[in-house]
């Protein structure tokens, strides 16, 4: 009898990768989802897209409150509401991004299982939404810089770097933090904790020239003050001290940048790695 041809081997077959179908089509889905969310978000309510607007200017005035009337930090900080106002504005893009991005790929698990869909396309959207909101604000927020009196200088040409620095930073943290939450659900509730000591340690409420002197390098350490630092100057006051000079020359600001590229590093190794594996997870 002629032996009986030996049994196939087995192959291992990946998922699709983050990309998916090719950059063209990633980004088309990437527009597509992002626009349809944003206009998902307010739908059905009377206010529409000023709520977009409303939830920061509701803190904004809490906060400016507390920090005139009781705390008198204020009183002290040229342009104090403005920057406060500024402040709120970046931070809540940074929260409201990366705080939606955790949950992002588990919540879309029928789309993720049953299509060769690009999976970091999902929590990019996320974030590019919250990229549309936070635009949305800062029409309003330049309103009320002008109506403040903070003059124009030409260094508010340079706050486009600030915003990509800013969305750069977010966009990792969000791959990350998504890549993460599919197999270790913990994630989610850790970050819930991190997001608001995150927000204490950045000069959002307070400038850095009060914090006290044994603190400024932690302070300084995260990857998000040197670029509140850096709008400050260059958009509400020119003589506040930019990010270099907040943390006493270059060299200050290696512990930040290191982190920084260490986070976006980090979250395309993650997400790359666990792309095709996302559907066997979940």
């Amino acid at each position: 009898m002629a032996e009986a041809p030996p049994p196939p081997k087995l192959v291992e077959v990946r998922g699709p990768t983050a990309l998916g179908g090719g950059f063209r089509r990633f980004f088309e889905l990437l527009w597509l989802i992002a626009v349809n969310d944003f206009k998902k978000a307010y739908f059905g309510t009377v206010l529409g897209y000023f709520w977009s607007l409303l939830r920061p200017l509701a803190l904004f005035a809490v906060l400016l409150f507390v920090f005139t009337r009781i705390f008198r930090i204020g009183s002290e900080v040229e342009y104090y509401p403005v920057l406060l106002l500024f402040n709120i504005v970046m931070i809540s893009f940074f929260q409201e991004a990366t705080l939606g991005s955790v949950a992002s790929v588990v919540n879309q698990e029928n789309l993720v299982r049953k299509t060769r869909f690009p999976r970091l396309v999902i929590p990019l959207a996320v974030v590019l939404t919250g990229l549309f909101n936070f635009g949305t604000n800062l029409i309003a927020v330049l309103i009320f810089i002008i109506a403040f009196g903070v003059p124009l200088t030409w260094t508010w040409l340079l706050f486009p770097l600030i915003v990509i620095a800013l969305f750069v930073f977010t966009m990792a943290v969000s791959m990350l933090l998504s890549a993460l939450y599919v197999r270790f659900r913990d994630v989610g509730i850790i970050w819930s904790v991190l997001v608001t000591a995150i927000f204490y340690a950045t000069p959002v409420l307070y400038p850095i020239e009060i914090v006290p002197s044994q603190y400024v390098d932690w302070i300084m350490a995260n990857p998000l003050t040197p670029i509140f630092e850096q709008a400050r100057h260059w958009v509400i006051d020119p003589g506040a001290p930019g990010a270099v000079s907040a943390a006493g020359g270059v060299t200050g600001l290696l512990p930040a940048a290191l982190i920084y590229v260490a986070v976006c590093v980090a979250a395309v190794i993650v997400f790359r790695r666990e792309a095709p594996r996302i559907a066997e997870e979940l």
